[in-house]
């Protein structure tokens, strides 16, 4: 999911280099989305990035590839991601779940998902102890992929930078183990849990956040579990 300054910088990106066949300067891209400094333009990049929206080509000024670009399907209709070019594709969520499935695969997988809500992911509480198979969630089949889901409300705004605001909801498939660079679930020192982005430096894993006012965690590899792995949000406005 991306905040509207996202979605306005990535379409201009995209309008840019269909019409100029080169990416935007940073100052272009600073008048076109109304930001005071070209810093708050290199968050918006990176977070864009960060979440496969764009590329950066090495080696070469100004190079960025846009991967793919929300487009609308209908006045009445929420976005859904297409692929920017035909190499890469994205994971496709359209407005109405289900009716594409009804006519096409209705026999093989069913529409809607339930998983448990388990609470707010916050310091001190174990996801064991956040357990509630009383409260679920119906989710759209088309918004999960194989495995065993669950869900948790984010608490704070550490991972601003990734999308991720406070009251969002988190989709989280339940894993435990997940490539360098994932957004994970990570239990501390069977105490402590946080959600944050995965790196291993040699023997340590660093829980690094995506908020500049944080600091990235270090730790030796015994004392971090991994729980799950960010798939999915779901946000209400």
């Amino acid at each position: 999911m991306l905040t509207k300054k996202q979605l306005e910088l990535l379409l201009f990106i995209d309008s840019h280099m269909k019409s100029n066949h080169t990416a935007p300067s940073f100052e272009e891209m600073k008048e076109a989305v109304k930001l005071r400094s070209k810093s708050g333009i290199h968050r918006l990049v990176t977070a864009l990035e960060e979440r496969g929206f764009l590329r950066r080509l090495p080696h070469r000024a100004r190079a960025l590839e846009v991967v793919k670009v929300p487009q609308q399907r209908g006045a009445e209709e929420r976005p859904y991601l297409v692929p920017a070019s035909g190499g890469l594709r994205g994971n496709v969520i359209p407005g109405d779940f289900g009716q594409q499935e009804r006519a096409n695969n209705a026999a093989a997988r069913p529409r809607v998902v339930s998983v448990p809500l388990y609470g707010r992911i916050a310091a001190g509480a174990p996801i064991e102890a956040l357990r509630d198979e009383a409260t679920r969630l119906d989710l759209p089949a088309s918004l999960l992929g194989s495995g065993e889901h669950y869900a948790l409300e984010v608490e704070g705004d550490s991972m601003i930078n990734a999308g991720i605001f406070d009251g969002d909801t988190a989709l989280i498939q339940r894993c435990d183990s997940a490539e360098n660079g994932a957004i994970v679930v990570a239990l501390v020192d069977d105490s402590e849990v946080t959600l944050k982005r995965l790196r291993r430096k040699g023997e340590s894993i660093a829980l690094e956040p995506a908020n500049p006012a944080y600091e990235t965690r270090i730790f030796g590899p015994s004392r971090v579990c991994v729980q799950g792995r960010l798939v999915g949000l779901l946000r209400r406005y």
